[in-house]
């Protein structure tokens, strides 16, 4: 497995069945496995091997939130080299499954797009240029 999730990446997640009564939307996605089309989402895991989350094996009507072992994903390997990815913690931003466009799209959520404020400037840049050519 590439970029294999170290134990105290794993110490973070919350512990099987802590989250229990969190709504599916509001659970948060703390690991990010992938490889070609499959993505394995992870929100709680028992520190050693299982885990639970969202799982999408490249077709979202087969896609379902359950279980999957650390072990297991080790073992996946395509024509004996390509292996699973862990998404490096600084490219992969922890956050709601709500949030995740992929698991949106296989649940059929809706995503809100946010607009980006726009900012005033604080200097006009007209005077600034007035008093530079001035």
């Amino acid at each position: 497995m590439w970029n294999e999730p170290t134990k105290e990446r794993l110490a973070k997640i919350p512990k099987l069945y802590e989250c229990e009564d969190v709504p599916v939307q509001d659970k948060v996605i703390h690991l990010h496995f992938f490889i070609g089309g499959c993505d394995w989402f992870i929100s709680e895991t028992d520190g050693e091997d299982m885990m639970f989350g969202f799982c999408n094996l490249n077709d979202d009507d087969l896609a379902e939130w359950g279980y999957v072992s650390l072990s297991e994903l080790r073992k996946i390997k395509v024509q004996g080299f390509v292996e699973v990815d862990c998404e490096l913690e600084e490219f992969w931003k922890v956050r709601k499954a709500n949030e995740v466009k992929r698991i949106c799209r296989a649940c059929d959520w809706t995503i809100e797009e946010t607009k980006p404020e726009t900012k005033k400037p604080e200097i006009e840049i007209e005077s600034e240029l007035e008093v530079c050519v001035n």
